[in-house]
């Protein structure tokens, strides 16, 4: 009997051991680099397809921390694309990407939304579109800073929905897009304490639905667009929004970018940064731009016009391991000063990453900076640049 437990016991100890090895051997093969044995998702971002969980970490100043969780799905590995072009002789298209998500964060801001991008004839059109429930919070300071002493800010919340769709077509074999874009708004704006008057706002400031049409240019040279040692991305987006098409007052937006990545040498790149945006007419005040840079809450500093020059410098410190620094100045001006009587709003920081998934270049990590008011720190995937 001894014998046979013994036995037994052997073949359960060998099975375990197996298992185990079959277990190991399953992580190391997805996630451990053969060239420097360090945990690394390329082979599994390669090899995945169909459903995939996603966590969203948010650490916006303006709405406070907050998560949620995205489920995505793609139509074929990126390694399937890759073999299938290189079969065909044809331009690697990308997998059809289709998400649903979820968020909340501390300040009772919550939302959903889904979305798909998709790619037809080898990559020549790309379409990209979705919708999303919103119920934000955010405060208000005014347009140019235009609320009385005594009132530093006013809270209030939008709540609605949202739809966005773009079509572009490639132009001819080169780097250019040209397409058309759609949006639409349907949001409540509602001031916790406090009325539109205080906000020194008019009634014309509250339009609850916007529609708008618009085209969009871009140019894009980037290496790689998870996060860039070198190459250009710049474009130009004009919306015009008119009641003809469901808008509920008549004014234009615009947008035009430019962000250049310039490799000194093999471990360091400086990046540079020129975004200007610009809202006419009769102008949703929750739509006008606002300085967008980290360190600064959105939705702080607006008015009808803002402008953005930043630049970061990137060493990689390790292969695996690169640490980063920035500078950016900003200021927001149109509707009651000029850009000369505006002050610039400038925000700096620190920041490293990790390279996840060498094979594909994405690179994850964290940005502290430091803003006019607070200091902040964002989880970033790739390039901190949209």
């Amino acid at each position: 009997m001894r014998a046979v437990a013994g036995a037994w016991i052997a073949v359960l100890l060998a099975a375990g051991a197996a298992h185990a090895a079959e277990e190991k051997s399953w992580f190391s093969d997805r996630f451990i680099d053969p060239q420097d044995g360090q945990f690394d998702a390329s082979n599994y971002l390669l090899d995945h397809k169909g459903a995939f969980p996603f966590p969203i970490i948010i650490t916006e100043p303006a709405v406070g921390y907050g998560g949620g969780l995205a489920l995505m799905w793609f139509s074929e590995s990126m390694r399937e694309a890759a073999t299938r072009a290189q079969q065909q002789g044809t331009r690697l298209t990308p997998p059809n990407i289709y998400a649903l998500a979820a968020f909340a964060t501390e300040n009772g801001t919550k939302g959903a939304a889904l979305g798909g991008r998709m790619s037809f004839k080898d990559d020549t059109w790309r379409y990209r579109g979705g919708a999303v429930l919103m119920d934000v919070n955010l405060d208000f300071y005014g347009i140019g800073g235009s609320l009385a002493p005594s009132i530093n800010k006013l809270g209030y919340n939008l709540k609605g929905y949202a739809a966005f769709n773009e079509l572009t077509r490639r132009l001819g074999e080169s780097d250019q897009w040209f397409g058309a874009r759609w949006l639409y708004l349907s949001l409540d704006a509602k001031f916790d304490i406090g009325t539109q008057e205080d906000a020194g706002l008019t009634s014309r400031d509250f339009a609850k639905k916007g529609s708008g049409l618009g085209l969009t240019y871009v140019y894009d040279s980037r290496d790689n667009i998870f996060f860039t040692k070198h190459g250009v991305e710049a474009s130009f987006d004009a919306m015009f929004y008119s009641p003809s098409i469901g808008s509920d007052t008549t004014f234009q937006a615009y947008r035009a970018h430019v962000f250049s990545y310039i490799p000194l040498n093999d471990k360091a790149t400086v990046a540079l940064r020129v975004d200007g945006r610009s809202a006419q007419g009769n102008v949703p005040f929750y739509q006008l731009p606002f300085i967008d840079m980290r360190g600064v809450p959105a939705a702080r500093y607006q008015d009808e016009n803002t402008g953005v020059l930043e630049i970061e410098g990137r060493y990689n410190v390790t292969p695996r391991w690169i640490a980063l620094a920035f500078i950016g100045a900003g200021r927001d001006w149109g509707r009651d000063a000029s850009f000369r009587d505006r002050p610039t709003v400038v925000s700096k920081g620190v920041g490293f990453r990790y390279v996840i998934a060498r094979r594909l270049g994405l690179a994850v990590g964290i940005d502290i900076a430091k803003g006019p008011e607070d200091n902040a720190f964002y989880i970033q995937m790739g390039n901190a640049w949209r």
